[in-house]
């Protein structure tokens, strides 16, 4: 089994994709004691996935914990929960037959055509969702009004098993979110946020495997859901706030405490 956590996820994910869909059940896992707070992973996923200008499919949260003197603050990444019971299914599947599925692995999965071309679907979808995890494709470019339309920004890119391009103008007016690097998996790479994690803050990989790197932290740590309560069952698992006050100031011993 290989000591690197990267390498160890590539090899559970290895492990998962010889196995039939419905048999696999992605999660991730992020430790709060290990976010530096850089952005890169709402940074490479707005790069992946060509987000709409002004919006990403991950945020970094700036988190405060207690007063001076015992202020601990800290950052929290966050994306789509893939609830096990998506609220935004419900309510835009009421308008909208379909328009979002829950994959047999796990993944939430938005019908791009059917929401743009009802919109009272996509705002059922968006009003529902507690997260904050969904934004709107409203057109648009970074580089519009200058003197040369960057590549980057037409290019093709991978969701939900189709080839998209927001250069078409078919995207125009659809909601849109996390799809957990769908595309990527499917090629036995880790989502981009994971791979470009500096601080190594995030794990995926596959729940129903019980040797997998994300088993092991559900099993050893103590983990947190968020607003877990209203009955969501979120894929998204937080480990670390129980030790972050025994960490709180940045030493040597605080560096190997959580990095390789």
């Amino acid at each position: 089994m290989a000591i690197n956590e990267i390498v160890r996820m590539h090899e559970d994910l290895e492990r998962a994709l010889a196995k039939p869909l419905e048999q696999r059940s992605w999660i991730m896992v992020i430790d709060t004691r290990k976010c530096v707070g850089d952005h890169a992973c709402a940074v490479s996923c707005m790069a992946e996935n060509v987000c709409p200008p002004g919006t990403s499919y991950r945020k970094v949260f700036e988190t405060e914990h207690n007063s001076f003197p015992d202020l601990n603050r800290f950052f929290m990444p966050a994306n789509c929960q893939h609830c096990d019971k998506p609220p935004c299914q419900k309510a835009a599947n009421a308008v909208t037959k379909d328009a979002i599925i829950k994959r047999g692995d796990g993944i939430v999965e938005f019908d791009y055509a059917k929401l743009a071309k009802n919109k009272k679907a996509g705002d059922a979808a968006k009003k529902a969702c507690p997260y904050y995890a969904i934004v709107e494709d409203k057109g648009g470019f970074y580089t519009d009004n200058t003197p040369v339309m960057e590549p980057y920004e037409l290019r093709n890119f991978f969701e939900n098993g189709r080839t998209l391009s927001r250069g078409s103008g078919g995207l125009t007016g659809t909601i849109r979110k996390c799809t957990f690097c769908g595309h990527r998996l499917e090629s036995g790479m880790l989502p981009a946020c994971v791979s470009t994690c500096i601080g190594r803050a995030m794990y995926f990989g596959d729940q129903n495997d019980p040797t997998s790197l994300v088993s092991e932290l559900l099993k050893n740590e103590k983990t947190w859901q968020v607003k877990s309560e209203l009955g969501t069952n979120p894929r998204i698992h937080y480990i670390g706030f129980e030790d972050r006050k025994n960490i709180a100031v940045g030493t040597p011993i605080t560096c190997t405490e959580c990095h390789q």
